[in-house]
C-alpha cells in the first residue's frame, strides 16, 4: 500500500506517495493531476522499485503558494525532494507537463538521472488541445470560477461534459482530465493552474520547447510512450521526440489516449520494466555536458561554413 507522506521544503509542505523497495523510480504527473494519476500502476511497479510519486507544488495536497511555476522551478523542486529523501539519482517518468519537467530536470541536473521516460509529453511541439490554450487567454481567471464553483452538486458530471466538449473522449482520458479539473473548485488551485499554464502555453499553443537541446539525452537511456488517440497532445510529437533523441526507444499504444498507463496498464508496466531491465544507468556530470555542448557548437560551425 502506498504511504502518503508530507515533507517541508523551503517552508512549503510537499505531499508524496512512496511504495516498495529497490532502484528508485520517480513518477511526475501532469497539469491539474496529482500522484493519484499513477494509482493503478504504483503497486505493481513497487514490486521491483522504490516508487516515489509527488504532488507537484500547486497540485493535489501539496502547497499552492504564490510564486514561480516555471519548468525550471518545478525541476528544482524535484531535485530538492530527491535530496531531502537521500535519493542520489532515479529513473524519471514524466507524463504531459511532467514530461516537460523531466526534460528540464535532465538539463539542469544530469547527474541525478538514471533513465528518462516521456509519456505523452509536453515541450516538443506547439500543438496542444484548445482547452489548455483557452486557459492562457486573458480573463480566464474570471471565467474559471463560473465553470468550477465549490457549490456545484453535479460538479463531476459538469466537468466531464466540459472536457468532452473539447474533443477529449475515452474512459481514461475523461476520467484523468475530469479528476484534475475538478480540483479547480478551489481558488488557490485555480491560481496555481493558471500560473502553470501561462508559463508554458499561450493562446497559440505550447510556447516552451526542449527540441533544441534534446541531443543532450544521447547518453541517457530514454523511452517515449504515447497513445495514438491522444487528443490533448498529438502523437506526431512522439515521432519528433524520437527523431531528436538519439538512441531513444519509441512505444506507441494503439487505441490509447493521453493516459496510456491507465488505458493499458499491463502493457505500460511491461514495456517500462523491460526498458529498465535492458538498459544501464546514465552516468553524466557537468564535464560530460560541456563536451557535448562544445561538440554541437563545432558541428554547427562546420555546417554554417
Amino acid at each position: 500500500m502506498a504511504v502518503r507522506e508530507v515533507i517541508e521544503i523551503h517552508g512549503q509542505p510537499v505531499t508524496y506517495h512512496s511504495m516498495g523497495s529497490g532502484p528508485p523510480l520517480l513518477l511526475i504527473h501532469g497539469i491539474t493531476s496529482s500522484s493519484r494519476t499513477w494509482k493503478s500502476i504504483m503497486p505493481r511497479l513497487a514490486k521491483n522499485h522504490t516508487v516515489i510519486a509527488p504532488d507537484l507544488l500547486g497540485h493535489g495536497r501539496s502547497a499552492k503558494p504564490q510564486g514561480d511555476y516555471s519548468l525550471g522551478a518545478y525541476a528544482s523542486g524535484i531535485r530538492d525532494l530527491l535530496v531531502a529523501l537521500d535519493i542520489p539519482k532515479a529513473t524519471v517518468v514524466g507524463h504531459s507537463l511532467g514530461g516537460g519537467i523531466a526534460m528540464q530536470f535532465c538539463y539542469q541536473f544530469p547527474d541525478r538521472i538514471s533513465r528518462l521516460v516521456l509519456v505523452d509529453t509536453g515541450g516538443i511541439g506547439s500543438d496542444v488541445n484548445l482547452v489548455l490554450r483557452a486557459a492562457a487567454l486573458p480573463g480566464a481567471e474570471f471565467v474559471l470560477p463560473l465553470l468550477f464553483t465549490p457549490t456545484l452538486h453535479d460538479a463531476a458530471v459538469k466537468v466531464r461534459n466540459f472536457v468532452s466538449g473539447f474533443g477529449i473522449h475515452g474512459n481514461a482520458d475523461v476520467e484523468g482530465v475530469a479528476e484534475g479539473f475538478a480540483s479547480l473548485t478551489k481558488a488557490d488551485s485555480r491560481r496555481a493552474f493558471l500560473n502553470t499554464v501561462r508559463s508554458v502555453i499561450d493562446p497559440s499553443g505550447q510556447r516552451v520547447s526542449a527540441a533544441d537541446r534534446l541531443y543532450l539525452t544521447s547518453d541517457i537511456p530514454s523511452m517515449i510512450v504515447w497513445g495514438d488517440k491522444d487528443k490533448i497532445i498529438p502523437v506526431a510529437h512522439a515521432d519528433l521526440a524520437h527523431e531528436l533523441m538519439p538512441g531513444s526507444r519509441l512505444e506507441i499504444f494503439p487505441g490509447a489516449g493521453h493516459f496510456p498507463f491507465n488505458d493499458d496498464p499491463d502493457r505500460f508496466i511491461r514495456v517500462l520494466e523491460d526498458f529498465i531491465e535492458t538498459t544501464g544507468e546514465a552516468d553524466l556530470d557537468e564535464e560530460h555536458i560541456r563536451r557535448m555542448l562544445l561538440k554541437r557548437q563545432s558541428e554547427n560551425s562546420t555546417e554554417a561554413a
